[in-house]
């Protein structure tokens, strides 16, 4: 009663105790036969206690039993079984990783050191490492965040059961792959984590190097993310590098001002005290554009900390995209501009009545249908007339 797990890493054999927790093994071989775990990834690490896996989305969230492929969302868990004798008092015990005792589905964990006693009781064992503990302890030594998620992706490719002592159910539920599924989308920790197929690269890397690359990963995540709200025009859009933000600003400062002392840097394209809409108040900030982008750097290390009008001002590099966007929505950035709310042809207001009201038309109407504004003028005509 064992199964082969070949990662990325390496290959793991697991002996099955079917005769302590026989629902769990059951579960876990028919999981395996399903190929339900195929691509999924080591998802948490605890660096000298333990690996775990098992979960279709990454977070640690996810994941089912094959009760529920079976019997419906109802069995979608299934309780733990546990006994006295069976304790983690051994490297390489592997248990079911529910929530509680009684929420079991398809995550499991590997232990990486003997004496893990405060587990006892509380997840069922239902397994032992026979062959490929050093590539659990290499995988326990990958770099993780401060949350325990590895830098890389480490993933199961292959599940392949060597003995299953279980007759697998009659139920035209439980259909066999004739192979293994193709890879699934990467999950969203995926996205911003160090490819599977870049073997080797982590042990290349320091730390920071790694955190780094991470950033990098989320940052561009959430940028395409912001792409597809349509809250910037671009995932790849960056602020311009020819733009100073200038502030700590006297409210007495003027544009003009601030172009003529920015001016001995290189020629200003344009200079811009921002001012409150209502009041035409300086918000004592402002945004210059230079022609050139070896003109603003020369202006930033030069008007750092500068004194004007009697205030001692704060020059950085502008992060607004503004500008590019209004470009975009003007088209000018030479990619499509976005499609017309309404289809050509399509009236510009819309106009409801109700009863006892009117959205847009007469004070007197009843129910009725929606109009264009046209169709409401010859609609308020032919009323006119009938009074």
């Amino acid at each position: 009663m064992s199964v082969l797990i070949e990662t990325s890493w390496g290959d793991i054999v697991v002996d099955l105790l079917t005769t302590v927790a026989p629902k769990a093994c059951f579960n876990f071989l028919k999981l395996c036969k399903l190929k339900y775990y195929n691509h999924c990834c080591f998802h948490y690490i605890q660096s000298g206690l333990l690996i775990q896996t098992g979960d279709p989305t990454a977070t640690g969230q996810g994941g089912e039993s094959v009760f529920k492929v079976l019997h419906g969302e109802k069995a979608k868990y299934f309780p733990g079984e546990f006994k006295e004798t069976v304790k983690h008092n051994k490297i390489g015990t592997v248990a079911m990783a529910g929530a509680t005792k009684d929420s079991n589905g398809s995550q499991f964990y590997i232990t990486c050191r003997d004496s893990v006693d405060y587990l006892d009781g509380e997840h069922p064992i239902f397994g032992i490492v026979s062959e490929g503990m050093d590539v659990v302890l290499r995988i326990n030594s990958a770099f993780t965040d401060e949350e325990g998620k590895p830098f890389q992706v480490i993933k199961i490719k292959h599940t392949l059961v060597l003995e299953d002592p279980y007759p697998d159910p009659n139920n035209p539920a439980f259909v066999i792959p004739p192979r293994s599924p193709s890879p699934p989308p990467p999950t969203a920790f995926e996205r911003v984590r160090i490819g599977e197929e870049e073997e080797g690269q982590e042990s290349k890397l320091s730390i920071e190097e790694m955190e780094e690359i991470i950033r990098d990963k989320e940052a561009k995540s959430r940028a395409a993310m912001l792409e597809i709200m349509e809250d910037i025009p671009d995932a790849d859009m960056k602020p311009p590098e020819n733009v100073l933000f200038v502030c700590k600003l006297n409210p007495v400062t003027e544009s003009s001002d601030l172009e003529i002392i920015f001016s001995k840097f290189g020629n200003v394209l344009s200079c811009e005290v921002i001012r409150d809409r209502r009041t035409n108040e300086s918000l004592c900030y402002a945004f210059i554009e230079f022609e050139l982008k070896e003109q603003a750097e020369l202006a930033y290390f030069k008007m750092e900390n500068a004194l004007i009008d009697d205030r001692r001002i704060h020059v950085d590099f502008s992060q607004s995209v503004s500008k590019l966007w209004n470009r975009f929505n003007r088209g000018e950035t030479g990619k499509a501009t976005k499609a017309p709310k309404q289809p050509t042809g399509a009236p510009d207001r819309l106009i409801i009545r109700g009863v006892g009201g009117t959205y847009g038309g007469h004070k007197n109407a009843h129910n009725d249908y929606v109009f264009d504004e046209a169709e409401e003028k010859e609609h308020q005509k032919q009323q006119q007339q009938q009074q």
